[in-house]
């Protein structure tokens, strides 16, 4: 095997981590799940968030719905795109209107507690498949790990 093919390889199979930091949000009543903010994008989207009732309302329900275990893959779901992103969720905001996402990270914190972080949003998605801008995005998300910052 020639130098290249060795270091074309290693490059494909390590990927870079990024540490970021992120705060608890709302934790589940056994305290084991949490929802958290990705603290580098906290204005941007708290704001969002707290936009306007319709905002806050819609982020309570899917927060309860992550925390409590229950299902909607219309509010809530994986976005599949590659190996490497097989822990990223999107929240989905209002869906054939604005069509908001916040993209998640989830991460288990100490083999204890198990958190969503709301890392990156997209204040209207117009396709309806994952464009490369989308992807790309997913892509880095995939590379953070969260500590929570207290």
């Amino acid at each position: 095997m020639h130098l290249w093919e060795s270091y074309t390889k290693l490059r494909l199979t390590y990927s870079l981590i990024v540490k970021r930091k992120a705060f608890i949000l709302q934790k589940s009543e056994n305290g084991r799940k949490a929802i958290c903010i990705d603290s580098q994008n906290a204005s941007t989207l708290l704001e969002f968030l707290n936009k306007d009732e319709r905002h806050k309302k819609k982020f309570r329900y899917i927060s309860e719905l992550i925390l409590r275990n229950l299902r909607n893959t219309e509010l809530y779901n994986k976005e599949n795109i590659n190996k490497k992103a097989k822990n990223i969720t999107a929240m989905k905001f209002f869906k054939g209107q604005e069509n908001a996402r916040i993209y998640c990270k989830e991460q288990k914190i100490n083999n204890k507690l198990f958190i969503v972080v709301c890392c990156e949003l997209i204040e209207s998605k117009k396709t309806q498949s994952n464009n490369k801008l989308i992807r790309s995005l997913i892509d880095k998300i995939a590379s953070y790990e969260y500590e929570i910052e207290e």
